[in-house]
């Protein structure tokens, strides 16, 4: 039997970063991975890499390069007619780019001394793993510690079977070699509106059904009003709320969806159609049941705030544990776990983890919304600053979306900040650093932010808090 100091299940985000983190701490690690991606290699990355965040992100910036030279380059004097796009081509880009990556962190862990596994590891009593080789062959690993971090599948709904065909779930949607006249996404979430964007902006009439009546009701509501505004009316989305979907039926290479809303019963036919409805998380088959670790009722591995789970020396990250799931949230998580066993005092901030929906504009936030705030009682103030009055934005003839600061009325500590418009994604990331330092919005309007800059909108937001804002007309305080 083969003993490690730390085991982990699992090589996505969470996983591959906490075991490289143990190794560099001086633990022998091992790490397994069961999958095999389509270029016939161990799929090291997890669905993140290998069929998510990372292709997905691929597809979407070759689309609004196209999207933009078709649309908007002219408004720059740039002519470019007759404009086309090879879609093998963009996905075989795609795919040489996550071959590259999932290839480099078998060189990290090559590197760092992690010895990779091929297998299925399932947790039993004593700290040992039982892992399952694709030839069915079975071996035993003794762990010191072991790291849970199976991470989560696609949910499928008995009304759209998925076929992988004309009824993919976000793994075939990354898939199409060509552009379909009339693609129907089943989930207004993020998945679904990134597949969307990818590939309305290539010519595809896309309908997406959402089964609640609150569109991006986790988003705060000012700012997914203006979502649903530029998506439906200036890239021409159409997204249907309180639509749920009852059946469908393929034949000759379409698929009928039949769905219902307030109005009744309606039908729409579509040449391909995405399941994009949320994830579960991959437990099934990973714990013996002697082993001391605990589920929920809906398969999440029970953990307490520093990802313990209830047997001693056993841990669990990621998607498969409560709280959103995000590539960075694992991955803090597996950073923070390894370092605890050494004997560090690491610990999570989950109040500081960035959202952010990848669509263009990209939609990113930090800390709580208005609406969680009034819920809670709390006395806050905004300040919001729109990209059309931000210099830059204007220059790259992108100025879409605003900036919304949230903070304490007494104490003027940032709440929470919330951005729809150009780099949302990154721009966020300055009130992230902001809040983990405590800062209030005064600390932001007192920073020196370079000019001309799309950062200088947090900079006016912040400053808008208080009424402050130089390039816009502020608001008057309510007496």
């Amino acid at each position: 039997m083969s003993k490690y100091d730390v085991v982990v299940i699992g090589s996505g985000p969470a996983g591959y970063v906490a075991a490289i983190r143990a190794a560099q701490l001086g633990l022998n690690v091992a790490c397994l991975e069961r999958s095999t991606n389509k270029l016939g290699k161990t799929g090291f990355g997890g669905t993140c890499l290998n069929v998510g965040c990372i292709p997905s992100k691929a597809l979407l910036d070759s689309t609004h390069k196209f999207a933009e030279a078709r649309d908007d380059f002219s408004i720059h004097g740039i002519s470019a007619k007759e404009l086309s796009i090879d879609i093998p081509q963009m996905i075989a880009r795609k795919d040489q780019i996550v071959g590259q990556l999932t290839g480099g962190i078998g060189q990290l862990f090559k590197a760092n001394g992690v010895t990779a596994i091929k297998g299925s590891g399932k947790v039993l009593a004593g700290k040992k793993v039982e892992v399952t080789a694709d030839d069915g062959s079975v071996e035993t690993l003794d762990a010191d510690n072991i790291i849970i971090a199976a991470g989560s599948l696609p949910i499928n709904i008995p009304p759209a079977p998925i076929d992988q065909d004309v009824i993919v779930d976000s793994t075939g949607a990354l898939e199409f070699l060509e552009t379909p006249k009339r693609l129907g996404v089943i989930g207004a979430g993020v998945i679904g509106l990134e597949l969307g964007s990818v590939w309305g902006r290539l010519g595809a009439e896309v309908v997406v059904l959402e089964a609640m009546e609150d569109f991006l009701p986790n988003v705060d509501k000012q700012i997914a009003k203006e979502a649903k505004k530029i998506f439906t009316k200036k890239q021409g989305m159409d997204i249907r709320l309180g639509a749920r979907v009852t059946g469908s039926e393929v034949k000759d290479g379409q698929v009928t969806v039949t769905y219902a809303d307030s109005d009744g019963e309606k039908q729409e036919v579509f040449d391909k159609l995405i399941v994009a409805v949320g994830r579960r998380p991959q437990s099934e088959g990973l714990l013996a049941g002697d082993c001391g670790v605990t589920m929920d009722e809906r398969g999440f591995v029970y953990v307490n705030d520093y990802c313990e789970t209830d047997a001693p020396g056993i841990y669990a990250v990621g998607d498969i544990v409560r709280g959103p799931m995000l590539a960075h949230k694992g991955s803090e998580e597996g950073v923070m776990v390894a370092e605890r066993i050494v004997g560090q005092k690491a610990a999570m901030n989950y109040d500081t983890i960035p959202n952010i929906i990848y669509t263009h504009p990209e939609i990113a936030a930090v800390g709580q919304t208005e609406e969680q705030l009034k819920a809670d009682g709390v006395d806050y103030k905004v300040g919001v600053f729109p990209f059309a009055a931000s210099g830059r934005a204007m220059a790259a003839n992108d100025t879409a979306g605003m900036v919304k600061m949230i903070a304490d009325v007494e104490t003027d500590r940032i709440l929470g900040c919330h951005i729809i418009g150009p780099s949302a994604a990154d721009l966020v990331q300055q009130v992230v650093i902001a809040m983990e330092f405590g800062s209030s919005a005064e600390d932001i309007g007192l920073t020196v932010f370079g000019h001309p800059t799309l950062s200088e909108a947090v900079h006016e937001a912040a400053l808008a808090v208080e009424g402050h804002a130089i390039h816009i007309a502020n608001k008057k305080k309510r007496k």
